[in-house]
């Protein structure tokens, strides 16, 4: 199951960083994941400060 960010995510970046795979990336100063891309490891939800990622 893919991971989503909910409208608490503040734009920090971290996710993105932490991603193994590539699937998270910014638009209009929001980020997203790419559910096709995700591999659901958890590791951006692992490193979101605001808590803001949940299984889809």
């Amino acid at each position: 199951m893919a991971f989503k960010i909910t409208d608490a995510c503040v734009n920090c970046g971290a996710c993105e960083s932490d991603c193994p795979v590539g699937a998270i990336s910014e638009k209009d100063d929001k980020r997203t994941i790419d559910a096709s891309a995700c591999v659901s490891c958890g590791a951006c939800a692992a490193s979101c400060p605001a808590e803001a990622i949940e299984e889809e």
